[in-house]
């Protein structure tokens, strides 16, 4: 059995989300991060409530919450785990898409559910980092991807 790395940081609550990430409300999609370990893995934890302006349009009769953002919270979560994990990039920084791969979408996730965005690190160099990303609820993998964002000034 493999030993798990060791954690960095327990929680990262929306406040040191605020300050990590430029993102704000309605492009802001994680609620929280746990479990920063040092193998630049954690947990991106978001609360899908009815109210979310998604579900104006998508869809007013049967909400769905949905799945491309789903992905852009999962490049959130690999930011927070990134800026945290490395000294000296904890100030705000902007964060860009480079890629989407292997992405898959398996089950619908609806008003009331809990997301959580488990994230590894496959790679980074300089200033790009490469995550796979699981979006569980209920443990049950509901998306999944390979994301890549470089972070800048």
């Amino acid at each position: 059995m493999t030993e798990e790395s060791p954690i960095k940081f327990a929680l990262v609550d929306i406040n040191a989300i605020l300050q990590t990430l430029p993102h704000r409300f309605p492009m802001l999609l994680i609620d929280r991060v746990i479990n920063i370990r040092a193998d630049y893995s954690g947990i991106g934890i978001k609360n899908v409530t009815f109210n979310e302006p998604a579900f104006q349009g998508h869809f007013p009769e049967r909400p769905v919450y949905p799945g491309v953002m789903m992905i852009e919270a999962m490049a959130q979560t690999a930011g927070v785990i990134g800026i945290k994990s490395v000294e000296g990039t904890e100030k705000p920084r902007a964060v860009y898409f480079l890629t989407i791969d292997k992405c898959k979408f398996r089950k619908p996730v609806l008003p009331g559910d809990t997301i959580e965005y488990h994230m590894r690190s496959l790679g980074r160099r300089k200033a790009m980092w490469w995550f796979h990303g699981d979006a569980k609820v209920n443990g049950q993998v509901v998306a999944e991807a390979d994301v890549g964002a470089m972070l800048t000034d």
